[in-house]
């Protein structure tokens, strides 16, 4: 017996087979049970997810010698005729290939006749959106006044192009792609059943480049099944699919964090010695980045399956949530422009650059010699309407006294010096707490109420109350622990008079004064000035922004 390929072995022969799509099955089965059945279905969706499957089942359902029901028996001839694609009342079309009108008049000219072997005569028209104008007109009339006896069942990966006059008249299905933990899950119970060994991560590699369609992820198990000599292997499955091992990017990511440029540059030299698609490497790069961020935000987001879990959450907590969603866009933006760039290993190197650029650098303050995040100068935004001075010029270079190397701003990266954050000690704390996400928020949202050897008592704004539930006030009290001892009791309220600033209130204030700052700067400098009344010019505050 010739080999039958999985993709046609393991299609679903009934809706309890069916894989990621119960919203569809939900419809379809109480439809048929409670026998109120429309005469045509619109089934929508990208390919491999389900649309002729579910239009054959939906066949046999209704034909079914057994009578009409959600759960045909397989067994009776109606059944296997369907199953085996020679039911004389399934008329199966490719509108594909007969997009004329004289097609569809054709097709249409039997409707009248009732079914000669089955209960109703099934009209299946697949891609249906590829029919012409003329054809949709005369299919109109139809569906308009169909014959009790006639179904149709319509697919198709674009609904867009079909006519409203058409859809109107349609039951419509969207079938969703299928989640890649779904994809995986159902791929090892078919593996298990055709004895083969598989490893969990080449599962998961197939399931994403499968891209939401089982069909795929089921032809590429087959190829992978083919290439790995009857086994599927992690390293086989990426080496079959061009995919990066994720060691890489995460050695990228480690190198971001240590402002390592010749660890940067290096990586890239061994990503093209072995041949990667730099396309990938960067889509990959930034899958990596995403689930960095669900791990900052929200932890419990990761499964237990997630492929390099360890690192992942070592970078969540090495990296800024502020960095990762720049070093995100960067990527993203960065995949977008590589064909622009002279060379793809060029145009990437350029893009790990940018990141490294824009990493917040760490120095030390002088005043306290602890170390404290200062952000990577970017020069102020100078448009038409905002010409920025040049600080680099003595003419244009702000005094010492201006309001922009006030105090204040000189300062906003040493809370700890800071008058407020004498009164409030709270503010010096947080930056030694090492924390991320929603646990930041919370804590930058609080004031000390009391603090003793044994118990920190913090007050948070009633504003930002939903921050507090159990499992936050759980991890502030962990890193607080860290870092007082274990010994030190948390207890967080939201009652009384709110006196000192919060650290996120002080932020606010400070990036506020010092956009007050640099618009007063700018205003007043001579040079901008000069440009306004010569060239009739007006100044757009919008693009000022202070310079750190």
């Amino acid at each position: 017996m010739s080999y039958q390929v999985l993709a046609r072995k393991w299609r679903p022969r009934n809706f309890s087979e069916m894989v990621g799509q119960e919203h569809v099955q939900r419809t379809l089965i109480n439809a048929l049970d409670n026998d109120q059945l429309h005469h045509a279905f619109l089934f929508t969706g990208t390919r491999g997810v389900g649309k002729t499957t579910i239009a054959r089942i939906l066949a046999k359902s209704l034909n079914c010698e057994k009578g009409v029901t959600s759960k045909p028996c397989g067994e009776c001839s109606a059944c296997r005729a369907i199953n085996e694609g020679h039911f004389v009342d399934l008329i199966e079309v490719d509108a594909a290939s007969k997009t004329k009108v004289e097609d569809t008049r054709e097709l249409l000219e039997n409707v009248q006749y009732t079914p000669s072997q089955g209960r109703y005569k099934v009209y299946l028209i697949d891609e249906v959106h590829m029919l012409s104008k003329h054809s949709f007109n005369a299919l109109l009339k139809t569906l308009e006044e169909p014959p009790p006896h006639v179904k149709f069942l319509f697919a198709t990966t674009d609904p867009q192009k079909l006519p409203i006059t058409i859809l109107s008249r349609c039951l419509q299905f969207n079938l969703k792609r299928i989640p890649v933990d779904m994809i995986s899950t159902y791929l090892a119970k078919v593996l298990e059943q055709e004895k083969i060994s598989a490893e969990p991560a080449a599962l998961l590699l197939i399931a994403r480049a499968a891209d939401g369609s089982m069909r795929d992820a089921l032809s590429l198990t087959d190829q992978a099944i083919a290439y790995g000599k009857g086994q599927l292997i992690e390293s086989d499955v990426r080496s079959m699919l061009g995919t990066i091992d994720r060691n890489h990017v995460i050695k990228i990511l480690q190198a971001l964090h240590q402002q390592n440029a010749t660890a940067l540059l290096e990586a890239s030299r061994q990503i093209e010695e072995q041949a990667f698609d730099f396309p990938n490497v960067l889509s990959e790069l930034s899958s990596l980045l995403h689930e960095i961020a669900l791990a900052q935000m929200v932890p419990d987001a990761l499964g237990s399956g997630t492929e390099h879990r360890k690192e992942i959450t070592e970078l969540a907590q090495q990296l800024s949530p502020e960095d990762v969603q720049l070093f995100y866009q960067i990527v993203i933006t960065g995949r977008r422009d590589l064909p622009l760039a002279p060379d793809m290993r060029s145009g990437f190197e350029m893009i790990l650059l940018r990141m490294l650029s824009f990493k917040p650098a760490i120095v030390h303050n002088q005043a306290t010699n602890s170390p404290a995040i200062q952000p990577a100068s970017i020069p102020p935004t100078r448009q038409m309407h905002a010409a920025a001075p040049r600080a680099s010029s003595p003419a244009n270079k702000i005094p010492a006294d201006s309001p922009v190397n006030s105090p204040v701003n000189s300062q906003v990266n040493s809370p700890a010096n800071s008058p407020a954050n004498n009164a409030n000690p709270w503010h010096a704390m947080i930056d030694n707490l090492n924390l991320v996400g929603l646990t930041l928020q919370l804590a930058r949202q609080c004031i000390i109420k009391e603090k003793t050897d044994e118990h920190i008592h913090l007050q948070l704004d009633t504003a930002h109350s939903q921050l507090l539930n159990a499992k936050l006030q759980e991890r502030l009290q962990t890193a607080i622990h860290s870092h007082l001892g274990p010994s030190v009791k948390l207890t967080i309220t939201t009652e009384g008079d709110f006196k000192d600033e919060t650290p996120a209130q002080k932020h606010k204030r400070q990036q506020e004064e010092r956009q007050r700052a640099a618009e007063d700067a700018i205003q007043k400098d001579a040079n901008v000035q000069a440009l306004v009344d010569t060239f009739d010019a007006t100044i757009d505050t919008k693009s000022i922004k202070p310079a750190d």
